[in-house]
């Protein structure tokens, strides 16, 4: 049986009580508790405090560019439909830098798990406001309060019925390993928005914060209309756990270049690769 010691144990440069520490062990336990080895899953992330966190797991890993991890994530998952394959990154990296490829990946629906550490801040360059910073907020670039309106990526994934949709708090430990496995477990793209709270440069929303607001929702996630409602729900109460969920085919699941497993075990007819790049020459 499989612990979380299987996947290694690393000194971290994140500060002492930073929600990251809660969300790696989640993501361990959540592993662990599936019998998921490490040479059977991917870990994928961008750039970032969140994005750290394959330096501390033993697996196979790739740091990619800033707000570029799902291109390579669903790359990987189409080259070798048999891989696990995680995608972690901040709320920064994954909903400003790599807005457009979050929407991307929510279309193609390629059976993958993005899980945002969602800190409402910038903490690797020290404190500016991120996408889903609330307005108001008095961060280094904003001294007089952000007047932008946050971005919702719960909302906006519902809206565009991505598959699987769901919320979360490293603060609430058995309920974040339970969510993650529950979106590992779903057959196509799924996210998981995780308030994972910066100590040292968000004193706002910080684990008391969200620890007062976060709470369990009851609505059936197969309610799109319900599920647009509770997405939309953020303030003095928010929404955690499912949020929606609908079947439907993944990517790689329809491409018949996926069928029959990897394809680096296939073998390539390269007089035929010759002959097309010629013809299109």
């Amino acid at each position: 049986m499989n612990d979380t010691k299987t996947y290694g144990e690393f000194k971290t440069s994140w500060c002492p009580g930073c929600g990251n520490h809660d969300v790696l062990v989640a993501v361990k336990e959540a592993l662990a508790g599936q019998g998921i080895l490490p040479h059977q899953f991917v870990m994928v992330s961008g750039i970032g405090q969140a994005a750290k966190i394959v330096h501390y797991l033993k697996c196979n890993g790739f740091n990619g560019l800033h707000g570029r991890a799902l291109s390579p994530a669903q790359a990987v998952k189409l080259a070798n439909p048999e891989m696990t394959v995680l995608v972690e990154s901040g709320d920064g990296c994954t909903y400003g830098e790599g807005g457009n490829h979050f929407l991307a990946a929510i279309r193609r629906n390629v059976n993958i798990t993005l899980i945002v550490h969602d800190n409402q801040i910038y903490g690797l360059t020290k404190g500016q406001s991120s996408p889903t910073t609330m307005t108001g907020h008095v961060t280094k670039n904003n001294p007089l309060g952000v007047v932008d309106q946050p971005f919702n990526p719960v909302a906006v994934a519902v809206a565009m019925r991505a598959g699987f949709v769901a919320r979360t708090f490293s603060g609430f430990h058995e309920h974040a390993v339970k969510t993650i496995v529950e979106a590992m477990r779903y057959p196509g793209f799924a996210l998981v928005d995780l308030h994972s709270p910066c100590i040292s440069f968000n004193k706002l929303n910080t684990f008391a914060w969200y620890k007062a607001r976060c709470k369990e929702v009851s609505h059936d996630p197969g309610d799109w209309a319900a599920a647009m409602t509770v997405a939309s729900t953020f303030g003095e109460e928010i929404p955690i756990g499912v949020l929606f969920r609908e079947e439907r085919p993944s990517k790689d699941a329809q491409l018949p270049q996926c069928a029959g497993g990897a394809l680096y075990r296939k073998s390539v007819d390269m007089e035929a690769v010759k002959r097309h790049m010629l013809a299109y020459a």
